[in-house]
């Protein structure tokens, strides 16, 4: 019996998230700057897009995502998917677990980057930058979080949203965790 099925049989299925390689090393994200266009404002901090983070999917998958940030405190978390307008969030920094099948994502406004998400990706979104579904499987899932549980909107790059959507972001702490790697690596050593 291989460790995969060992761990499997053990109910510890969710430790197969994790082979040697990794464990030797901590997850390193693709890092993506934004820079402010003059509707979306971006954000200083880069976004983190962890790929192949965990090989959980489907419920068991989602379930694991919100377990997991929740441990983190990352929290007020929903199952759903990414609007298919550019918007970002001005109250709080967000997580997106991809839990189920895949969508093109346009990042950072009309002016930024499009990226392919599957399932087992992991994005953390700073306040302000935009996002954006450009097309996705149907079977697509999405956990949502936030940071201390933090209440969220939607901007969406309206005449009369800035400065005041500038505030509330530049207003924002850095998060204590990284919703994925914890208290010592990811975010809290990229945003600081």
């Amino acid at each position: 019996m291989n460790r995969t099925q060992f761990l499997t049989l053990l109910g510890l299925s969710s430790f197969t998230m994790f082979n040697k390689k990794a464990m030797a090393e901590p997850a390193k994200p693709t890092m993506l700057h934004f820079k402010d266009d003059g509707i979306i404002p971006n954000s200083k901090y880069p976004l983190l897009h962890y790929q192949k983070a965990f090989s959980q999917n489907g419920s068991s998958g989602a379930d694991w995502l919100e377990q997991h940030f929740a441990k983190n405190n990352w929290t007020n978390s929903w199952r759903n998917g990414v609007y298919p307008f550019h918007h970002y969030h001005s109250t709080s920094h967000e997580v997106l677990g991809i839990y189920s099948g895949s969508a093109l994502l346009h990042l950072g406004g009309e002016k930024g980057q499009k990226v392919e998400v599957k399932a087992g990706d992991i994005i953390v979104i700073p306040a302000g930058v935009g996002h954006k579904n450009l097309g996705s499987s149907q079977d697509f899932g999405v956990v949502g979080a936030y940071p201390d549980g933090r209440s969220w909107d939607i901007m969406r790059g309206q005449p009369g949203d800035r400065p005041k959507a500038d505030e509330r972001i530049a207003a924002l702490p850095v998060p204590g965790t990284d919703p994925f790697l914890g208290k010592s690596d990811g975010l809290v050593k990229v945003w600081k």
